[in-house]
This record gives C-alpha cells, structure tokens and sequence, in this order.
C-alpha cells in the first residue's frame, strides 16, 4: 500500500518546512534492534535539533541490557524501513561544528 501524500514537517517548534532527515539513534535491548527517533528535521533546523537529540540521550537512563548510540542524522525515505535509511556522518560532523 503506498504512503498518504501528506506532507511530513520539521518537528522544531514554529517551523513548518518539509522534513527531509530523521534524527536518531540505534537502540537494542539485547534481543531487539531499532532506530529511536528524536525528531524529523529540515536542513535549517538540523544542527539545533541534533544537539537537542543529543542532551536528551545524556539525560536517558537505561535499563539493564539496553545499549543507546549516540544521535545521528538519517535521510528521511518516505515508505522506506528504517534499516534501509543512508546515515548522513557528514551532516553529522557539520551539525556538531556549527
């Protein structure tokens, strides 16, 4: 079944532009593995939201078994799995000196 045509927007407060990447992290408790996502994000909220991402997983406490990555930014593929995402280093290193 293909997705709804409906726009997905930034998730930073006031903006309304299309996201075009998805910040997350991997997380796993031992047996299951997936991405935890902190927000979607136009290019020009990027770097403010992936320096949010990145306090809210220094305030995360963990369970015992439970690993948590550091956030990353992902291209955002409508319809697409998680797994297929292409992680964006890049941007990343850019956001953080920014």
């Amino acid at each position: 079944m293909p997705m709804s045509p409906y726009p997905v927007l930034c998730y930073a407060p006031g903006c309304n532009v299309p996201a075009v990447y998805k910040i997350a992290a991997k997380w796993s408790d031992g047996t299951t593995n997936e991405l935890k996502t902190y927000g979607l994000v136009c290019t020009d909220c990027l770097g403010a939201q992936l320096a949010l991402a990145t306090a809210k997983r220094a305030a995360c406490r963990l369970a015992a078994g439970e690993t948590l990555d550091a956030p990353g930014v992902y291209e955002l593929n409508r319809g697409g799995r998680d797994r297929a995402l292409t992680r964006r280093a890049d941007l990343e290193t850019e956001a953080r000196r920014a």
